[in-house]
């Protein structure tokens, strides 16, 4: 399972052309549903996030899907699973801490995220997988004012699917970048997980130099 969801996440450019040619119009639907998951279920941060809306862009360059139609569409997804996960965590993330199956880790992480940026934190998560889940989640848990998080949320959908979006519609649609999409997936992976790494070096070199370095 985990090599077919590697295999995805690095050709999902691929599986999504098969899928508008066969589905047509239920690409759309699809869309909405992967980003809507990744953003509003603390149980998929799995899904595919940057590199989706980059070949979002990438197949729109090539009239496979409407950009005007998606980015709408996908904004609109980003901003209701956020607020899905925020009221998630707000009535019932007590409860759900406390079960086996939750990744308490990536909880931790990401209030770890949130103690540095505050509130902009909603918006700077958007861009860092894994947190881009569990942060509206804390957010509910923690208990932010809803109108203070609806606001970074708004932001942070709109900043998050525009640049990836539109970032794939003009650079997809380059010869050496559209016959190396599987390399710029990667970038994108790299890049998009490399201020957690950092994060969780520099927390480990806190806790080995102890309270009192």
């Amino acid at each position: 399972m985990i090599s077919q969801l590697i295999d995805y996440i690095l050709h999902v450019d691929k599986h999504l052309q098969v899928f508008a040619q066969e589905y047509g119009t239920l690409i759309y639907i699809l869309l909405f549903a992967i980003v809507f998951c990744e953003t509003g279920l603390v149980v998929t941060p799995f899904l595919p996030g940057d590199s989706l809306l980059f070949a979002v862009g990438a197949l729109a360059a090539q009239d496979l899907i409407r950009l005007e139609i998606i980015l709408p569409l996908l904004v609109a997804a980003a901003i209701l699973g956020d607020n899905l996960n925020y009221w998630i965590g707000r009535r019932a993330g007590g409860w759900m801490v406390r079960q086996r199956w939750f990744k308490n880790d990536y909880l931790v992480k990401t209030e770890a995220f949130f103690v540095r940026h505050g509130g902009k934190a909603i918006i700077l998560a958007r861009f860092a997988p894994i947190i881009r889940t569990f942060a509206p989640f804390t957010a509910g848990l923690g208990r932010m004012h809803y109108s203070r998080f609806l606001l970074f949320s708004l932001g942070g959908g709109i900043i998050w699917v525009a640049s990836f979006g539109i970032g794939g519609y003009f650079l997809g649609s380059i010869p050496v970048i559209k016959n190396n999409l599987k390399l710029v997936f990667l970038l994108i992976i790299v890049v998009s997980l490399l201020p957690i790494v950092i994060e969780v070096v520099r927390h480990r070199r806190e806790a080995r130099r102890g309270p009192n370095a």
